[in-house]
C-alpha cells in the first residue's frame, strides 16, 4: 500500500476536521477522520523527500537504492491514479469518509466535492509525466476562473466547491479555503516553468500559463507592498488585497 494519511484533530460542532500537521490547516478533506483515510499531498511529500534521500546518498557514497525505490513507486502514475484520481471529474483528491450533502451517509470514497491546492500536489512537485492526459485536464482545471485562476494568483479552494469561503465554527474564519498563498503559488510557477520547458503536448499551454501567473503575482504583491508596506500572509482572491499576519515572508 503507497497511501499515506496525516493525523487530523476532530473539533465539535466543526465543518471538518483540521489537518494542522499538513501545514493546510482548515483545507477541507473527508468530514469523517479515518485510518482509511489517503492523503494526496503527503503522498506527494513523501515521494519528494525520498528522491532527494536518494540523490544525498549518492553524493555522499552512502546506499540509495531503498529510497530511490520508494520514489520511482510514489511517483508511478498507474499506482497514483488507482488511489486518487477521480475520472468522474478528471482531477486528483484525497479519499476518506465523506458525504456530498446532509441526506448522504458518509462512505470511504474519494472528496470529490474539493478541488483546491492539494489537487495539484502531483503537479506541483512535478511527478506528472509531461505526456500524461492528467497534467493536461490539472493545467485547464488550473486555468478555469471559476475554479483557481484570479488576476492576482491561484486561489487555495475552487469556487465550485461547497467549502469555498465557509467557516469551519463560527470562530474559524476561512483561512485555505479561497484565499491566495504565496508559497503554493511559488510551487505552480515553478511547476510550470518545468512544464513549459520540456517537450510534450502541453508546454506551449504550461508556458503561456507561467507567464502570466508569475506577472500576476508579483503585480499584486507589489502593489499591496506600494499601498500597505507590508507583504502579507495571504492575499484575497477577490481584490487582492493583503490578508493575515504582516509582515509575513
Amino acid at each position: 500500500n503507497t497511501s499515506y494519511r496525516w493525523q487530523r484533530s476532530d473539533k465539535p460542532g466543526s465543518l471538518n476536521a483540521l489537518t494542522l500537521t499538513s501545514g493546510l490547516d482548515d483545507y477541507p478533506r473527508s468530514l469523517k477522520t479515518s485510518s482509511s483515510e489517503r492523503h494526496l499531498d503527503l503522498r506527494c511529500w513523501v515521494g519528494e523527500a525520498a528522491s532527494v534521500l536518494a540523490r544525498i546518498a549518492r553524493l555522499i557514497g552512502k546506499p540509495h537504492e531503498e529510497y530511490s525505490n520508494l520514489a520511482h513507486q510514489l511517483t508511478n502514475i498507474s499506482l497514483l491514479n488507482k488511489l486518487h484520481w477521480s475520472n468522474s471529474t478528471q482531477s486528483y483528491h484525497d479519499f476518506g469518509p465523506h458525504k456530498f450533502d446532509k441526506k448522504d451517509k458518509a462512505k470511504k470514497r474519494l472528496v470529490r466535492d474539493v478541488f483546491g491546492y492539494v489537487s495539484l500536489f502531483p503537479l506541483l512537485l512535478e511527478q506528472l509525466p509531461t505526456d500524461s492526459v492528467e497534467l493536461g485536464k490539472t493545467l485547464e482545471h488550473i486555468r478555469d476562473v471559476s475554479m483557481l485562476w484570479t488576476p492576482y494568483g491561484l486561489r487555495s479552494l475552487s469556487k465550485s466547491s461547497p467549502y469555498y469561503q465557509k467557516y469551519n465554527t463560527k470562530h474559524d474564519p476561512p483561512y485555505w479555503r479561497g484565499a491566495i498563498w504565496i508559497n503554493i503559488n511559488y510551487l505552480a510557477v515553478k511547476a510550470l516553468h518545468h512544464y513549459g520547458s520540456v517537450d510534450g503536448p502541453y508546454q506551449h499551454t504550461a508556458h503561456e500559463m507561467y507567464t502570466e501567473l508569475r506577472s500576476n503575482l508579483i503585480n499584486n504583491i507589489f502593489k499591496q507592498y506600494k499601498k500597505t508596506g507590508f507583504i502579507w500572509e495571504q492575499y484575497d482572491d477577490s481584490n487582492g488585497n493583503g490578508k493575515g499576519s504582516h509582515p509575513f515572508t
